[in-house]
């Protein structure tokens, strides 16, 4: 690498970050994934089988862990 850490640290600074989903957005974003994560769970666990698997507890437990980095980054703790 030829840059020095000083160059690219300089090149960086005339393109700041711009989050895909906005500071004011975050907590809605979170309340909709938590919630949602937690009726997909709770349907899944009304109605347990291999076929539901796929279709409900995998969607909602991904619902549900990214409702809660968005709801920790929300409030203030970052991650």
């Amino acid at each position: 690498m030829d840059s020095s850490l000083h160059e690219v640290w300089q090149a960086a600074a005339g393109s700041p970050f711009v989050p895909t989903i906005g500071k004011g957005s975050q907590f809605p974003v979170a309340l909709v994934l938590v919630v949602l994560g937690f009726l997909l769970g709770g349907t899944f666990a009304l109605n347990r089988s291999v076929v539901t698997l796929p279709i409900l507890a995998i969607p909602a437990s991904l619902a549900l862990a990214f409702g809660v980095v968005y709801m920790f980054c929300a409030v203030g703790v970052y991650v």
